[in-house]
């Protein structure tokens, strides 16, 4: 089975949804034939790639295989791609168009700084002959120089509507059911990301073709919005140990890491009917929590540790 992810990609400008300002510009772009070195920097799952590929295949047509060269960097991030790969590619004219080449690189944040400096040379020398799309999640990560010589677009997290209206497109197309609660806990728990939304929705397809709240929280292993809320008010009642019980009961049975069952804390205490000062401080004490037990200490005893804050902060 195709996965949705990419049987769903956009294949124009104007199937692209949630970036318009942007879609705008790169079409402009393309129609001039006038592409400089692009930067594409923003959250997973907003259409980076896509956008990337869009631009190549309205370039090159039927030209595009031999013309156009995508690397994931976060795989091949030593000094040699650049080098070797990249260079080689770059050094040559386009086949059957006056155009430059296309290099696309992936995750480019994740090439090392000796790969980064020999990339910033490349760029400079072969412009004749290549044009370079860089997409990244962190901008910052790569060097001055590199951020000097491309055009830089940056990408928002898709909207709660724009989401609701790619997940119901792919519904009518699959014909599938997305039950409303299931559909607002999608847009809930894939902040953004239209990937991670269509992946978790594909899966949820495989054994029904009714999507409702409970299977995707099964299939994901998340925690209930309102049993964190309910765990929450009794620690904040003086029912410690009603509260730790919920909270062993949502890990081991449900399954739920602790840094997932933190961020939902963090997402659920703004809903808690207490005060604006006392919110801010359990805040602080989440944030805590969430970078001992990434530095390793044990998830439950730090939870509960937190439950213990929510008594007598």
């Amino acid at each position: 089975m195709q996965l949705w992810v990419e049987k769903y990609r956009p294949q124009s400008f104007d199937e692209v949804i949630g970036q318009d300002k942007i879609v705008e510009k790169l079409k402009a772009m393309v129609e001039q034939k006038n592409i400089p070195h692009l930067m594409f920097a923003g959250p997973p799952g907003v259409g980076k790639t896509t956008l990337a590929l869009i631009i190549a295949k309205s370039l090159f047509k039927d030209n595009l295989e031999q013309n156009f060269l995508e690397l994931n960097a976060s795989d091949e991030r030593g000094i040699d791609t650049v080098r070797n790969i990249i260079k080689d590619f770059a050094r040559t004219k386009a086949i059957g168009t006056d155009l430059p080449k296309i290099i696309f690189l992936d995750e480019c944040d994740s090439l090392t700084k000796e790969a980064q400096q020999a990339l910033r040379r490349t760029m400079e020398r072969f412009t004749g002959t290549a044009r370079f799309i860089l997409s990244c999640n962190y901008s910052s990560k790569l060097i001055e120089p590199i951020q000097s010589r491309c055009t830089i677009f940056r990408f928002k997290s898709l909207s709660k509507d724009d989401l609701v209206r790619l997940l119901n497109d792919i519904a009518k197309r699959e014909q599938i059911i997305i039950q409303e609660g299931a559909l607002n806990l999608l847009c809930e728990i894939s902040h953004g990301d239209c990937r991670r939304a269509e992946n978790i929705l594909q899966s949820c397809v495989t054994v029904t073709n009714d999507v409702s709240e409970d299977a995707i929280l099964e299939l994901i292993s998340y925690a209930k919005p309102q049993d964190i809320k309910d765990m929450l008010n009794l620690a904040l009642g003086s029912d410690f140990i009603r509260a730790r019980t919920m909270l062993l009961d949502t890990m081991l049975t449900g399954g739920v890491a602790g840094v997932d069952i933190i961020k939902q804390i963090q997402k659920e205490l703004w809903e808690l009917n207490i005060p604006q000062e006392k919110k801010l401080k359990l805040i602080e004490k989440c944030a805590e929590t969430e970078f001992r037990m990434v530095e390793g200490s044990d998830e439950f005893v730090q939870l509960e540790a937190l439950l213990a804050e929510f008594l007598v902060c």
